[in-house]
């Protein structure tokens, strides 16, 4: 039965065949025939196209032409009276008394304070502060193929598409594909695939599959050490263990944990001057926000700059601001290194629900605060499922039923005279 689908071109097989996954899937699916698609095909492209479902899966029958660009309509040009006319006019009120107005024009609404100051028109000098800048995204890791299309070519052509589905997902992956064929074989009444020879196949090739794959990710992530995310790179530096086989790409491995660590400290010390800086800005929740995410996993901020966040914080949670900014501050706190040292300076007189709603669900994070609103914070949930200890088995042999000698009395301590109760001062309190 035919079908209609976008599929995704993913690798160009050097053989007149791609290999295509379905627009916006994990996996890909199958191959098609170079021939079927348009001229100056790339990888990445998305095309329409018509398959059939056989016992092997879909087979691609025709490749639709992308549409071409899409034409216009025809615009209607609109043709004034041919006048020359001022663009904005302009209609003075009279200056006799109004509605809502003096005998000088001036409109009670709009009119000048006790110092003189015209409320109507807003100070320029208090204007919100412009936002920094967004900080710019670092670039994922885009590896080449180079090591991978050589292992890839070092196969007979029988093995490939068995080692490009090691690839795509491991020896899990195998068993997974072969699954499904032969539930698709059950189902057609067809004989089942083997399946011990294939999975012990795809165990054999994995190692040197897995191995080329990664030194094109090593390579990648060395010639993008300054700027490719850190994320990718901690990544390839994990996998180094079990992917470097031999000595060459062992030293490789030695050089991008090196070029790691040196990157680390680098972000590291401009995270630290890019915190101290928006403390010192009164950016209280981008601080609060940025202080939860170091780059330096586990580094503990200094003691001098945990004391001023904290201090800041507190500043900014007190009864004269709204519950808005209220729970948008105790949102930063309550995810940042500083959420135990932190102590409101006040609450609003009249929380509203979103903040009520929100001291519930940060309870558990900042206690301390969350009581201010005589809310506590839910018991610690157990990590483990411990099982209860047993009573102790009952003693073996007769029991001795002699009642045990009672304890020796205790003296009493001397009386001491109780110390005069203080009158608390207006101060004090």
């Amino acid at each position: 039965m035919a079908r209609r689908l976008d599929i995704e071109l993913t690798s160009d097989r050097g053989d007149g065949r791609w290999t295509w996954r379905a627009a916006g899937a994990k996996m890909p699916k199958g191959v098609v025939e170079g021939s079927l698609l348009p001229s100056g095909s790339l990888v990445g492209d998305v095309v329409k196209v018509e398959a059939e479902a056989d016992l092997e899966g879909l087979t691609i029958t025709t490749v639709f032409a992308p549409k071409g660009p899409r034409k216009e309509a025809e615009r209607l040009e609109l043709l004034g009276s041919g006048r020359d006319e001022p663009l904005v006019t302009q209609v003075l009120a009279s200056k006799g008394r109004g509605r809502g107005g003096d005998s000088d024009g001036r409109g009670r609404g709009r009119g000048r304070g006790r110092d003189g100051d015209d409320r109507g028109t807003p100070d320029r000098s208090r204007r919100e502060r412009p936002k920094p800048p967004a900080r710019p995204k670092a670039p994922r890791l885009r590896p080449a193929r180079s090591h991978r299309q050589a292992s890839l070519n070092a196969l007979p052509k029988a093995q490939h598409q068995l080692a490009e589905e090691v690839l795509r997902g491991g020896v899990p992956g195998v068993r997974q594909a072969i699954d499904q064929m032969n539930e698709l074989a059950a189902a057609e009444g067809m004989p089942k695939i083997k399946r011990n020879p294939l999975v012990a196949l795809a165990e054999k090739l994995a190692p040197t599959l897995k191995a080329a794959e990664w030194r094109d990710r090593a390579e990648a992530a060395v010639a993008g050490i300054e700027t490719v995310d850190l994320r990718d790179i901690r990544s390839v530096v994990a996998a180094a263990d079990g992917a470097a086989r031999d000595g060459e790409t062992r030293e490789l491995a030695e050089h991008l944990r090196a070029g790691l660590n040196a990157r680390t400290e680098a972000d590291h010390q401009a995270w630290r001057d890019e915190l101290a800086q928006n403390i010192a800005e009164g950016r209280t929740v981008r601080a609060l926000r940025l202080s939860s995410r170091p780059p330096k996993a586990g580094a503990p901020l200094p003691v001098d700059m945990a004391e001023r966040l904290a201090s800041a914080a507190a500043e900014s949670l007190t009864s004269e601001v709204t519950s808005d900014r209220w729970a948008t501050v105790v949102d930063a706190v309550a995810f940042s290194p500083v959420r135990s040292q932190v102590t409101a300076q006040g609450i609003p007189a009249s929380p509203s629900d979103e903040l009520m709603k929100s001291m519930k669900k940060l309870a558990g994070r900042v206690p301390q605060l969350a009581a201010l609103f005589g809310i506590e914070a839910p018991a610690p949930k157990s990590r483990g499922r411990g099982r209860p200890t047993p009573p102790p088995p009952p003693p073996s042999g007769p029991v001795d039923e002699t009642p045990a000698p009672e304890p020796a009395p205790v003296p009493e301590p001397p009386m001491t005279a109780a110390a005069p109760e203080t009158a608390v001062t207006d101060e004090e309190e």
